[in-house]
Order: C-alpha cells, then structure tokens, then sequence
C-alpha cells in the first residue's frame, strides 16, 4: 500500500508580490536606487541607497546644517543631466558647489514669488523626464500638492527631494522614505521617520567631512542668475 506524505512549501512575502515584506525587514526597491554615497546609511535604507521615481522628504532642524554634504554623491551621480535648485533659502553660491565637487553649470536655479508658481515648476520638472535631480525646499505644502507631485516624480526617475522643516514631519505624506535631520558634532544625526522596513527608534549618527572653503563661501557671487518658474519650459528642452 503507497502512502503518500504532503510537504509545505514557505513562501516567502516578495514571492507573493513585490511590494510585501516582513515586519523585520527592509523592503525590496520597486524603483531603480542611487548609493547615497554614506554606506551607513544605505544600509538602513529599502533598495541600499535613494529611490528615483519618487518623493523622498528631508526634514530639516535649520537649512545649512549639512544636507548638500549629505545629498552631495547621489547628486554627483546624477550630474549628467540637469540638477534643479528650486526655492533654495540662500542663493548658490560658486565656491561652495565646487568645494562639494559639483560643477555649477549643471545647476539649474528656480525661484518664485508664489507658491503655486514654484508648485507647478516642480511638476514640470519631474513629468520632463530632463533633470538627473530636483531638490525642493518649501516651508509649507498641501497634502493633495504633495500627492500630485509624488505622483509626477512616478513619471521619469528623476532624484526628488522635498526639504522642509521639522515641525512637517508632523503632517501626513505619500513619500515612502522620511528622514529627520539634526546637526551633530562632526555629522548629523538622522531619524527614520517613514520607510518600507522596521522601525528604527534611535538616530543613525552619520559623520560628514567638513566642507572645504566653507570660510570664504559666503564671499563667492551667486553662482547664476535664477530662473523664473514660469519661465522654466525652455529650459527643460535645451
């Protein structure tokens, strides 16, 4: 007489659809990732490195406290094409994009006297497919803005940063990936405050090379003219 005996096969969440995972894990990237540059940080993040294709919010303590140095070799890899500075708190200057290893004539400067303007500037930017890089700073934005350009960034794999205050790490967001960041001596110390994985309680403390020239920085001339935002189209098709 044949018995026969039934073996369970565990499968594993990713085998059932690409965007489950496990509680304890990190999640697998949906979208193509740039190393950060920070192997500390990769680590912790779905995919080892910043997603394109997406919304990723940087919630600043203060502008200046170390974010460019942070953002500096992902945004070196995207140098080929356009890097786009929109709303920036302070005009770029040359000496210091070129202390972080950034040529200045792969940047492009926006700025707007209204919130809506500077809103559908980035949306363009995004839909164009033509920037390698979009870093966006902006104190106040609605949740169905932000939803529209989470949903612009899906549209190409343009590197899209939202930076903005801390006290909007307290609002609602479609991004995947929210990070706090807090200056610390001799680097930052960053909270995970949204990602695909487990929850991550105490601050990766990320040490960061103090920039060159950063005394005579502030000496330099900006390093171009801005651009309007409703002047940007003939931009984005040269």
């Amino acid at each position: 007489m044949l018995s026969t005996q039934s073996h369970a096969v565990r499968a594993t969440p990713e085998t059932l659809h690409p965007s489950l995972w496990l509680a304890s894990q990190l999640a697998h990237a949906d979208t193509r990732c740039i190393d950060t540059g920070h192997a500390a940080l990769s680590s912790q993040l779905p995919g080892g490195g910043w997603p394109t294709g997406t919304m990723t919010d940087l919630m600043l303590q203060q502008p200046g406290i170390g974010e460019m140095r942070l953002l500096r070799p992902a945004l070196a890899h995207c140098a080929e094409r356009r890097i786009v500075l929109l709303q920036p708190p302070h005009p770029p200057q040359a000496l210091a994009l070129a202390a972080l290893g950034l040529d200045p004539a792969h940047l492009l400067w926006l700025r707007s006297s209204r919130s809506a303007d500077a809103l559908w500037a980035a949306e363009q930017v995004l839909r164009s497919g033509s920037c390698g890089a979009l870093l966006f700073w902006a104190n106040h934005v609605r949740s169905d803005s932000l939803r529209r350009l989470h949903l612009a960034a899906q549209a190409g794999e343009t590197l899209f940063f939202m930076l903005r205050p801390l006290a909007a790490a307290q609002d609602a967001s479609p991004a995947p990936l929210r990070l706090a960041l807090r200056p610390a001596a001799g680097g930052l110390h960053i909270d995970f405050l949204k990602r695909r994985g487990p929850q991550r309680d105490a601050p990766l403390f990320l040490p960061l090379t103090p920039p060159l020239l950063q005394r005579h920085a502030s000496l330099d001339r900006p390093v171009f003219t801005p651009v309007t935002a409703r002047g940007l189209q003939p931009e984005l098709v040269q």
